[in-house]
C-alpha cells in the first residue's frame, strides 16, 4: 500500500511538472523571446530550485494540505485514504495536460480530499471556506487586476518597450524563472503533505522525489499546455509579458510566504487575461473553455476519489 501511495504521488509530481512548470516560461516563449527548448529547460532548474527551498519555506502549507482541521486526523491516518486522493489527483492532472488545458494542482487535490472526505462523511465546511476555496476565488480576480496595473505602470515609465532589449531580455528572463521559483515552493509541499502516511517518506527526501518528478514532467510532457499559454490566451511583446510575470511572482511569492494555497494557473493565466484585456487583444475562443476546464476540475478529481476511496476500502479493508 505504500508503495502504490508513493507511486500515485510522483505520478501527481509529473503531472504537476507537465502542467505547471511552463506557466512561468510562456511568456518568454509567446513573446519570441525564446525558443521552446530552452524557456522549458529553465523552467526545470528554476522549479527544482524551488522545490528545494520549499522545504525551508513552506511547512505552513505542508500542514495545511496533510488535511488535518479539514478531516478527521483518523481518516488521514488510512492508507486507502491517502491513495485514493493521490490517485485521483493524478489521474485529473494528465487528462488534462493531455488536452493541452492549464488546471490548477490546488483545486484537483481539495477536490480528492473533499471526495474522499465525504465518503466518510466528515467534512469542516468553516475549514474549506477560509484555508481553501478563498484563497483560490481571490487569486485569478488579484491576477487580471495586477497584471494590467503593471503592465500600464511599466508601459508609462517605459520599462516594458514593445520590443527586445538585452535589459528587457535579461529581466524577463528573471522574472520567468521568479514565477517558476514560486510556483514550486507554493506546490511542492502540497503534494509532499500525501507522503506523511508513508512511514518510510518524510520531509526532504519525499520534497526531492516530488522534485525529480516534476522536472521529468517539465521536460518531456508540457507541450500542449504551453502552446496554449504561450499562444492562445493572448498576442503579448516582450514588454507585455514581462508584466505578466511580474505581477504572477508577487502574487505567488506572497501567497507562497503566507501558508495560502493559492493556484499558479489561475495567477499566471490572469495576468495574462488582464493584459489582454488592456490591450484588447485576449482570445475568448481559447480563454472561456479554460475557465470551464477550471470549474470543472474539483468535482472531477472530487468523483474520481470518491469512488477510488470507496473501492480501496473493499479491497485493502
Amino acid at each position: 500500500m505504500f508503495l502504490l501511495i508513493t507511486i500515485a504521488v510522483v505520478v501527481v509530481a509529473y503531472a504537476n511538472g507537465a502542467n505547471d512548470n511552463f506557466k512561468g516560461v510562456a511568456s518568454l516563449f509567446g513573446s519570441g523571446t525564446t525558443s521552446y527548448r530552452k524557456a522549458v529547460n529553465w523552467a526545470a532548474v528554476t522549479t527544482t530550485a524551488g522545490c528545494v527551498a520549499a522545504m525551508f519555506l513552506a511547512a505552513s502549507l505542508l500542514k495545511t494540505f496533510s488535511g488535518k482541521g479539514m478531516v478527521p486526523e483518523a481518516l488521514i491516518a488510512q492508507p486507502s485514504f491517502l491513495l485514493a486522493v493521490a490517485a485521483a489527483a493524478g489521474a485529473t492532472g494528465l487528462l488534462a495536460t493531455r488536452f493541452g488545458f492549464p488546471v490548477s494542482t490546488t483545486h484537483m487535490l481539495t477536490g480528492a480530499l473533499l471526495g474522499a472526505a465525504w465518503v466518510d462523511g466528515d467534512v469542516n465546511v468553516a475549514k474549506l471556506w477560509e484555508s481553501f476555496i478563498k484563497p483560490l476565488l481571490v487569486s485569478p480576480v488579484l491576477a487580471v487586476a495586477l497584471g494590467a496595473v503593471i503592465y500600464l505602470i511599466l508601459k508609462t515609465l517605459r520599462l516594458a518597450p514593445d520590443h527586445r532589449t538585452r535589459t528587457l531580455d535579461a529581466l524577463h528572463f528573471l522574472s520567468g524563472g521568479a514565477v517558476c521559483f514560486a510556483r514550486a515552493v507554493n506546490d511542492t509541499p502540497k503534494m509532499a503533505a500525501l507522503l506523511l502516511g508513508v512511514g518510510w517518506l518524510h520531509g526532504s527526501t519525499g520534497m526531492i522525489l516530488i522534485a525529480v518528478a516534476m522536472a521529468a514532467g517539465g521536460l518531456i510532457s508540457a507541450k500542449q499546455v504551453a502552446e496554449t499559454l504561450a499562444h492562445k490566451i493572448t498576442d503579448m511583446n516582450p514588454g507585455q509579458g514581462f508584466a505578466a510575470n511580474l505581477a504572477t511572482a508577487l502574487l505567488v511569492t506572497t501567497a507562497s510566504v503566507s501558508g495560502l494555497p493559492v493556484s499558479t494557473t489561475h495567477v499566471s493565466v490572469g495576468a495574462l487575461l488582464g493584459i489582454g484585456i488592456t490591450t484588447r487583444q485576449a482570445k475568448w475562443r481559447t480563454v472561456v473553455p479554460v475557465l470551464a476546464a477550471w470549474v470543472i476540475t474539483m468535482p472531477l478529481s472530487a468523483l474520481v476519489a470518491a469512488v477510488l476511496f470507496y473501492l480501496c476500502r473493499s479491497i485493502f479493508p
